[in-house]
C-alpha cells in the first residue's frame, strides 16, 4: 500500500484549503484529487483514465465529500465497502453536510470516521492534523500490516 491520499472533492477552494493545511501541518504524503464519484471509482479500481496505474499501490486514506457530481459520495463509499480489493481501506467522510441522515448514511455504509469541514482555517489545519496524525501515522490497516 503506497503513502497517497485520495482527496474526493469537487470544491477548488476546499481541495486548496486542504493541502494548504496538510502543508502547515508538514503532511507529505502525496494527494491525488479526484473531482467527483466516477474519477475516484476510476482511481481505485484503476479504469478508464487510471487503467494503467497500479492496482497494487492503494491509497493510504481516502477523504470523501459527499455532495458530489456524477456518483455521489454514499455512492462511491458504497462501492469501496463492496469490493474486495478497497473493502478495508480507511474512507473519513470530509464533508459541510449538516444533516443528521448524511452522518447516520456514512456510518451506516461503512465510514471509518465522519468530520464536518470547519469553515475556519485555524479550525481545519487542527482537524487536518489530528486526521493526519491517527489516519496517517497511528492507524494500522490490514494491508500496513500485510493482510
Amino acid at each position: 500500500m503506497g503513502n497517497t491520499i485520495l482527496l474526493v472533492e469537487d470544491n477548488a477552494d476546499d481541495e486548496a484549503l486542504t493541502r494548504r493545511a496538510f502543508r502547515q501541518n508538514k503532511i507529505s504524503n502525496p494527494i491525488v484529487v479526484a473531482p467527483d464519484g466516477a474519477a475516484a471509482l476510476d482511481y481505485l479500481f484503476c479504469t478508464g483514465p487510471y487503467a494503467d496505474r497500479d492496482p497494487a499501490d492503494v491509497p493510504q486514506l481516502v477523504l470523501l465529500d459527499l455532495n458530489l457530481p456524477k456518483i455521489s459520495g454514499l455512492e462511491v463509499l458504497k462501492r469501496i465497502r463492496h469490493d474486495h480489493r478497497t473493502a478495508w481501506l480507511p474512507v473519513v467522510v470530509l464533508t459541510t453536510s449538516r444533516e443528521e441522515q448524511d452522518v447516520i448514511d456514512g456510518y451506516r455504509n461503512g465510514a471509518n470516521s465522519y468530520v464536518r469541514k470547519p469553515v475556519d482555517f485555524d479550525e481545519f489545519v487542527a482537524a487536518a492534523r489530528q486526521l493526519g496524525l491517527y489516519w496517517l501515522l497511528l492507524n494500522e490497516s490490514p494491508a500496513r500490516m500485510g493482510g
